[in-house]
């Protein structure tokens, strides 16, 4: 069983590399499976399902555990529903096939994870936290952007990287100076934010 699941996870891999999906990287999807034991989590709403890895590994990471995810690319979100009948777990992963900032979910969540459009980040957190569980929290990936967010702005030649990049940087001040959450920040993977609510 252990070595099919093994296997299944691999060829996922073998999948995203070859067909250039981003996939989360394995520092960061053992921080969020850490998380999701440490902190019992049983809900999850995920922005950005791509091809359902995330997805399986947190379902995987916690038998009573349910994720509702959600993606707009119709190729990606139909090798997601392959992936996740591979895996069996059809009963515990809902997927949504829209624009996330098109879709009402309803329901409070234990972990929102935001992994899609990096220039959308803010608008996506505003959108959801009110799906937020009092003492959830809401983990958004690739805050470093391949360590462009590290850089001179002056550095960075490509127009359209170089404006992406303002833009997950102003999310980046929006999580900071938020007086309603608290946010820390780590350099895990391509960098990983986790915003709480203050209960102060």
């Amino acid at each position: 069983m252990i070595d099919e699941i093994v296997k299944n996870i691999n060829e996922i891999k073998t999948y995203a590399k070859l067909n250039k999906v981003p996939i989360m990287q394995d520092a960061s999807m053992d921080f969020i499976t850490t998380t999701i034991t440490k902190r019992n989590i049983k809900r999850v709403l995920e922005i950005g399902t791509a091809i359902g890895y995330s997805a399986i590994m947190m379902a995987l990471a916690d038998r009573e555990l349910t994720v509702t995810t959600i993606e707009k690319d119709k190729e990606r979100y139909f090798e997601a529903i392959k992936n996740v009948k591979k895996f069996g777990l059809e009963d515990r992963i809902t997927l949504i096939f829209n624009d996330a900032l098109e879709t009402s979910i309803d329901g409070e969540f234990d972990l929102i994870l935001i992994d899609a459009a990096k220039s959308k980040n803010q608008e996506f957190f505003t959108k959801f936290e009110r799906n937020l569980a009092l003492n959830g929290v809401v983990i958004t990936d690739n805050i470093n952007f391949h360590g462009f967010t590290k850089m001179n702005p002056k550095e960075i030649d490509n127009r359209n990287i170089r404006a992406l990049v303002k833009k997950i940087k102003n999310y980046i001040n929006f999580l900071e100076n938020d007086v309603k959450y608290k946010t820390t920040f780590y350099e895990i993977g391509d960098g990983l934010s986790v915003s709480e609510r203050r209960i102060d």
